[in-house]
């Protein structure tokens, strides 16, 4: 693969700084609503209202035809799950996936969170899918692989008996939603030569299932990804800009769990 990522200057950087720091202030707004009894189209219009009420746009909105102003991604949906009637009871997980436009510029981030009293092998999961993101963040220098990324996710997360999903990836962040560079999580060899030069950025977004690491997207609305198995699946995600001193993580939330946190 041939990598066409933009290179950000200095003052394009501050633009993605600031659109990040809105969106990891929006995933704090909507933190302590996560909770047992809220239903997912609750959930969305607190995201939407607070967005426009903070004079951005909801990324999704529209985005390909998609109808809602995030994603609610509960127990077996890997990724893209469509808020509706659905409420959050004790023991789902449940990824929440915000991405907002500041002036042109997307950030881009998610968590999933535990809601209740959880099974053992459901906290293990969200556990492992959080740390193979750090593993990931931390191997990276200026001028690394982007192979490097998905070796250091799929080495950290083999051991455990989960699996990585390979049907979706992360993704080049700016101006646009998705652009170069792809981010697989898997150590894929098409990506030994893209190199992740300072002033890229781009989303690490591992996806990690309990089971088989296939997918299935819904035939009805064209959007929510389960897994193959109907067992679990979680995903965190940051949006990173490697800088000529290394990896520097944009969505860093005041209130959410930091490198390290035990689950």
């Amino acid at each position: 693969m041939r990598s066409r990522a933009p290179i950000y200057n200095r003052e394009e950087r501050e633009k993605l700084r600031e659109a990040s720091r809105f969106n990891a202030q929006l995933m704090d707004f909507i933190r302590p609503h996560i909770k047992a009894g809220i239903k997912t189209e609750e959930i969305n219009t607190l995201v939407h209202n607070y967005t426009l009420d903070h004079g951005h746009v909801p990324a999704t909105l529209g985005y390909g035809g998609f109808p809602k102003s995030l994603c609610t991604s509960i127990n077996e949906v890997v990724c893209h799950g469509i808020p509706g009637d659905q409420e959050l009871v004790d023991g789902d997980i449940v990824n929440i996936d915000v991405t907002t436009i500041v002036n042109g510029w997307y950030g881009d981030q998610s968590e999933t969170f535990l809601i209740g009293n959880v099974s053992d092998v459901a906290r293990e999961l969200v556990q492992v899918t959080f740390d193979s993101l750090w593993a990931a963040i931390d191997i990276l220098t200026p001028e690394s692989k982007v192979y490097d990324i998905g070796r250091a996710i799929y080495d950290y997360v083999k051991p455990t008996g989960f699996s990585v999903v390979r049907d979706f990836q992360g993704h080049g962040l700016g101006r646009s939603f998705h652009q170069d560079p792809g981010i697989p999580h898997f150590p894929d060899a098409r990506y030994k030569r893209d190199a992740l030069r300072p002033g890229t950025c781009f989303t690490i977004e591992p996806m990690i299932n309990e089971g088989h690491h296939g997918t299935e997207v819904d035939r009805t609305d064209g959007w929510t990804a389960r897994t193959s198995d109907r067992k679990l699946s979680a995903q965190f995600e940051h949006t990173i800009l490697m800088t000529e001193e290394g990896p520097e993580v944009l969505t860093l939330t005041k209130d959410g769990p930091q490198r390290g946190h035990k689950f």
